[in-house]
């Protein structure tokens, strides 16, 4: 449904609430080709109707002539931030920055962030953003999450489909996402919801089975025969099946670098407003799949890179691969079984 410029107004103003945007601070809004004209000029009224001192930096494309996708996320590592100084010493200057283009798993990123400036991504179609509103409620929710993923240090992960997988986890941070920067330095994307970490490096190993349903992105597709991954010391070592595991080895071997081949995060979706089903009822073009990522009970991992927890792997492939009806457990204890998530336990 088309969403009114009330609507995207109140959503933003919402949202910068939560990110707690005060008066006489800076915004510097961030945009390139692919940016959605009403989620920009509503970004604009909105940090304005509250008081900000507000930018916007317009920057011209990359990667065009290497993405096989349009999806901002096909390709990563380069982004038109890369040796412009003058562009992100203006972001460094500015205390949240509302990135309407995409500077994820760029080097560039990590370094405004260093400085307490606040990084809030939003690149889904309006009518996603509305639906998607985060909320308190949505913090406190995967904060939680966090909280009991930190404690472990080893994830499993098993599934009707064949998926025994065995994470051993502690190198790296656990990272939450709930749709909004509240605290200087942080990053998060609206819309998601859910809790993630990376397996330490070199360890990951056993079998996912990527069923009938379950997506892949950016194909932004839903598989119709499933993918078998073999995955030994943190590689993907095989892929094996039908037409959907011939389509995903001829991508990934498009990128030319055996680190797209790695384990890369690993987690499981907390956004019970967030659907499995959105996906087939959007254009390709008009979404990057955050429903796919977020929504309540999946097991969501990805192949490539790990920099984004200070790892030294920034190959340009990245696939996000959410996948339905798993278990997952930590140090035995599971948190989601058949896809369903289980209370959490209390903080003692």
């Amino acid at each position: 449904m088309p969403v009114s410029d009330y609507e995207m107004i109140n959503a933003w103003t919402q949202v910068l609430k939560l990110s707690k945007l005060e008066a006489g601070q800076t915004v510097t809004v961030l945009t390139g080709a692919a940016t959605h004209p009403q989620t920009l000029s509503s970004a604009l009224v909105a940090a304005q109707s509250l008081g900000a001192v507000v930018n916007r930096l317009d920057l011209l494309p990359v990667n065009a002539d290497k993405a096989l996708s349009r999806d901002s996320l096909a390709y990563l590592g380069t982004t038109p931030l890369t040796g412009n100084n003058a562009a992100i010493a203006a972001l460094k200057e500015s205390d949240l920055v509302l990135d309407l283009m995409t500077l994820l798993f760029s080097a560039e990123q990590h370094d405004i962030l260093k400085t307490g400036t606040k990084i809030l991504l939003a690149v889904e179609p309006p009518e996603v953003l509305v639906r998607l509103v985060p909320t308190a409620a949505d913090r406190e929710r995967v904060i939680k999450a966090n909280a009991r993923l930190s404690r472990a240090r080893t994830m499993t992960v098993t599934s009707p489909a064949g998926t025994e997988l065995t994470c051993p986890m502690g190198q790296f941070p656990v990272i939450s996402e709930y749709g909004f920067v509240d605290e200087p330095g942080r990053w998060d994307h609206w819309p998601s919801g859910f809790v993630l970490t990376f397996p330490d490096d070199g360890k990951t190993s056993g079998r996912i089975v990527i069923d009938k349903g379950d997506i892949l992105l950016p194909q932004k597709c839903y598989v119709t025969e499933p993918i078998t991954l073999t995955v030994e010391n943190g590689y993907a070592t095989r892929i094996e099946g039908g037409v959907d595991a011939a389509l995903l080895r001829d991508y990934m071997s498009s990128f030319n670098d055996p680190e797209a081949y790695a384990i890369s995060h690993i987690g499981w979706g907390l956004q019970p407003r967030a659907r499995w089903s959105t996906l087939g009822l959007y254009d390709r073009e008009a979404t990057i799949g955050m429903d796919a990522r977020a929504y309540e009970g999946n097991f969501l991992f990805s192949l490539g890179p790990n920099n984004e927890a200070g790892g030294s792997r920034a190959t340009a492939c990245h696939i996000d691969i959410p996948l339905r009806d798993c278990t997952v457990s930590l140090d035995g204890e599971p948190v989601v079984r058949n896809g369903k998530v289980l209370d959490q336990p209390q903080d003692n």
